[in-house]
């Protein structure tokens, strides 16, 4: 695969996961992210998102500005559902 195809496959990755706010705003779930860059869990990759916030601060931007804790309910066992941090 030449470097062309491998860059069109990743950014087709990353646009299959995009989502929208109702205000048709886009952004990435962090667990989707994690998910499509291979991480084996999702706690792994929170060390990521910390040093993304870092390096958003030491540019002299607020990582508020970009990172949002979102909740989502997901289901599990028995039909119960909870939250989890996208």
């Amino acid at each position: 695969m030449n470097d062309k195809n491998l860059l069109n496959q990743h950014h087709k990755i990353f646009e299959e996961i995009r989502r929208y706010t109702k205000e048709n705003q886009e952004f990435w779930s962090a667990r989707d992210l994690a998910r499509a860059l291979q991480y084996s869990e999702y706690r792994h990759f929170l060390l990521v998102i910390e040093k993304a916030k870092k390096a958003c601060k030491n540019s002299g931007k607020s990582s508020r500005d970009h990172f949002e804790h979102i909740l989502e309910m997901v289901k599990i066992g028995s039909d119960a559902k909870r939250n989890i941090l996208l």
